[in-house]
């Protein structure tokens, strides 16, 4: 168990060294830089290093606010490296701030790898909110907002791609991806075949200049990047199932299960997770209960 009070004031360890620092998570901008917040310039100029995925992006960022603070690399690339450095300098009792290229740190890069190390050695870790893409994608595409299912970037390789559409295809909640602008046509492609011609938001250069939001079906979607190349990172907002949908898991009739009994379904997945997530991906993948799935296989 792990117990942590972010705001109270450091105490030494009985062996009288120093307390550990924390490990701040600084949100940054994801395109205007009028979104940075006080409370984040006011940290990245109080903590003792900054871990940044891409120090010449970060030294632009700092210089505007002027900011001085030390810079160092963290990265996918070097994270085996430089993780286990900067726990060290923590547990010494030095302050870490880690950013991203935008946004949040800890979606969808190495961050959250360095905030597993910290939380297992006891290192408080701190959010200083700001931006994110996924979120403002969401709130501007028109789509329910009640409940979503944040799913990063798809898989490059086509299977995989496949797989994991097919395995999203059931959730009635709203679907959120990111993508880049060359990959964007295939994967509104393989979304069509997996998933069904439902209504999404395709939305690039969020808080920039050049904003831009396509709404409409996946297909009409389609059919306007036949004759446009837009540049700029997308982030690609997705209709739920429908209660038919989800009700039989079989929002494309083709899914790579559908010709598998229960038992061979939830072994498939055993091969890579546990019994009890295996289930608990099976149910997902055919829209039944947990519950349900749980007694069939067990009897």
């Amino acid at each position: 168990m792990n117990r942590q009070k972010s705001y109270d004031a450091p105490q030494a360890v009985a062996s009288g060294k120093s307390a550990p620092g924390s490990l701040f998570l600084v949100g940054t901008p994801i395109g205007n830089l009028e979104d940075m917040t006080m409370r984040a310039i006011r940290t990245l100029k109080e903590v003792d290093l900054i871990a940044a995925e891409d120090t010449r992006q970060t030294r632009k960022l700092l210089s505007h606010f002027e900011i001085h603070t030390r810079l160092v690399s963290y990265h996918e690339h070097n994270k085996e490296a430089s993780g286990p450095e900067l726990i060290r300098l923590l547990l010494e009792g030095q302050s870490i701030a880690i950013v991203s290229d935008a946004g949040l740190p800890a979606i969808s890069d190495p961050g959250a790898d360095l905030v597993r190390d910290a939380v297992e050695q006891d290192i408080a870790v701190i959010p200083i909110p700001g931006a994110n893409a996924a979120l403002s994608a969401l709130i501007m595409s028109g789509l329910p907002t009640d409940t979503f299912t944040f799913a990063g970037f798809p898989p490059r390789e086509r299977k995989s791609l496949q797989k994991r559409l097919t395995e999203l295809s059931a959730l009635r909640s709203t679907l959120l991806f990111y993508e880049s602008p060359h990959r964007i046509k295939k994967t509104l492609g393989e979304m069509l075949e997996s998933i069904g011609d439902r209504r999404i938001a395709v939305i690039r250069e969020l808080t920039k200049r050049h904003e831009e939001a396509i709404r409409g079906t996946v297909s009409e979607c389609i059919a306007w990047f036949e004759e446009h190349q837009p540049l700029g990172e997308f982030c690609i907002v997705v209709e739920g199932a429908s209660d038919g949908e989800a009700g039989n898991g079989l929002a494309n009739p083709e899914a790579w299960w559908s010709k598998l009994g229960l038992e061979e379904h939830v072994a498939h997945y055993e091969a890579e997770m546990s019994r009890k997530d295996a289930i608990k991906q099976a149910a997902t993948d055919r829209g039944l209960p947990k519950r349900d799935v749980y007694n069939e296989v067990n009897r």
